[in-house]
């Protein structure tokens, strides 16, 4: 018998609720004996003859000693989340009563939980697949609207539907190929040649979207980077402090005051974007602020939004050269700041909607929308003063239109291990392509389908080991 299945009947304790006083903690019991365990310390209805899903208030007590006075919430095979017997004591929110009541439950049958354990059992138990035990944790983590929704669309079961539709197909051919090798000597075929072909294609349409959505939806779970790159004393960290509306940054009219990468969360529209102050660039013989400029590169090469911002036409030449230099998928931002020092100050007529206009190299540049740097799309520039504020609502418009160009897949991929497998299976299908191409065997294709259909079971727990199960639940909160 494996691990696994030796920790599956054992009984597991372990609070719900995050460390620290509050009004009340939850502590789970789940396994064989959840109910009788709780049932040896608690003062109140018998719970051996209560019902499933009834709330049942009473007392824990160690001897005679009472500890807490608790509700005890009853969950009976399989209608719980573990699909176990399960129960869950609400007390009040001390340390020490949770740290006691836990040591009451294991002096009476039942072990501490590991980290994830309980989604680990409702996994094994049939509950849900790998994909949405895993979205019960992103779930948990979420901290924006757009990674709330995306985790919320995976524990729904959204990604695992669409990868159990792809793998039942291909499965179907891969039982006729097969097939096929039982009478290899009577030189038969029951898999049509042009129909595995087509089927590989439209797999392939299927997985490709699934492998592009990843850095979008990567950025949509753990917060969208976004550089800003300029000269010294252009404004950096007085737009970072005014995006933020918080005095992140220290502010000086020297320059050169910025000579690390600062970093801090904003959520727009409910999208988490990470906004990185960055030391300016320019060439310089001072060692640390040479540091602080060599991690602005690097802060802008990993970016997904650079904002490139300029206050004249010198500084405006200086981005250039650094604009095309960089990944052909990352969304610009060219902002002139400073446009109330301009002198005079253009202004629209009254009740006009219109921007003001300027003059000189830069502002024709900008005026051009459909400009590019390099093969890089530029998206409209925008002229503002981080100083008064002028302007900073259309940025963040701007910064929100970036990353709402979502993929045209309704699932989007946000974590590496499924990526990694949507890989090796688009190279397995390419496999089974290039093979009917060059008119291959029944068990060269047979070979590469097995492949394809190995990386989508690793998935969504069709295919699974120990060591997968502890490295993905490891990860998990104690008590989730």
């Amino acid at each position: 018998m494996n691990k696994t299945a030796i920790y599956q009947q054992e009984t597991i304790c372990a609070p719900a609720t995050p460390q620290g006083t509050g009004a009340i903690a939850v502590i789970r019991v789940s396994g064989a004996d959840a109910i009788a365990v709780a049932g040896r310390v608690f003062k109140g209805r018998n719970l051996a003859e209560a019902d499933s899903h009834t709330v049942h208030f009473g007392t824990l007590r160690d001897g005679d000693r009472i500890v807490d006075e608790v509700l005890v919430t009853l969950f009976r095979s399989p209608r719980s989340f573990t699909k176990e017997d399960s129960v869950e004591i609400s007390c009040h929110g001390s340390d020490f009563i949770v740290r006691e009541i836990l040591k009451l439950l294991v002096r009476n049958g039942a072990r501490l939980a590991a980290p994830g354990e309980f989604t680990q059992r409702a996994f094994l138990n049939g509950q849900f697949d790998l994909v949405q035990a895993e979205a019960v944790a992103d779930l948990i983590a979420a901290d924006s609207e757009a990674s709330h929704r995306t985790a919320l669309n995976q524990l729904r079961g959204g990604f695992s539907r669409q990868l159990s539709g792809l793998r039942a197909q291909l499965i179907h051919f891969a039982s006729l190929v097969e097939l096929e090798l039982d009478f290899g000597e009577e030189d038969v075929e029951f898999a049509g040649r042009d129909d595995l072909k087509q089927l590989i294609l439209d797999l392939k349409a299927v997985v490709s979207p699934l492998i592009e959505s990843f850095d979008f939806g990567n950025a949509m779970k753990e917060g969208v980077p976004v550089a800003i790159i300029g000269s010294p004393n252009v404004g950096k960290s007085t737009l970072l402090n005014v995006l933020l509306n918080e005095e992140k940054a220290i502010v000086t009219s020297i320059a050169g005051t910025t000579r690390d990468v600062i970093e801090d969360t904003l959520v727009l529209g409910g999208v988490k974007f990470r906004i990185i102050d960055t030391a300016g660039i320019r060439e310089t013989s001072d060692v640390v602020e040479s540091m602080g400029i060599e991690r602005s590169r690097r802060a802008m090469e990993k970016a997904d939004v650079v904002i490139f911002l300029f206050d004249s036409e010198d500084t405006f030449r200086e981005l250039e050269g650094l604009a095309e230099g960089l990944d052909s998928k990352k969304k610009v931002v060219w902002v002139r700041n400073k446009v109330d020092l301009i002198s005079p100050l253009p202004r629209a007529a009254p009740g006009s909607t219109d921007r003001p206009q300027f003059t000189g190299i830069a502002d024709k540049v900008l005026e051009d929308k459909s400009k590019a740097v390099g093969d890089m799309a530029v998206i409209p520039a925008l002229r503002i003063s981080a100083a008064t504020g002028l302007g900073i609502p259309e940025l963040r418009e701007t910064l929100l239109d970036a990353v709402q160009q979502t993929p045209g897949s309704r699932t989007v991929v946000t974590n590496m291990r499924h990526y990694e497998h949507l890989l090796r299976t688009r190279e397995a299908l390419d496999a089974v392509l290039d093979g009917l191409g060059m008119g291959v065997t029944g068990d060269f294709l047979a070979q590469d389908i097995r492949l394809a259909l190995h990386h989508l079971g690793e998935i969504t727990g069709a295919i699974v080991t120990d060591d997968l199960l502890d490295n993905i639940f490891s990860k998990f909160c104690i008590g989730k």
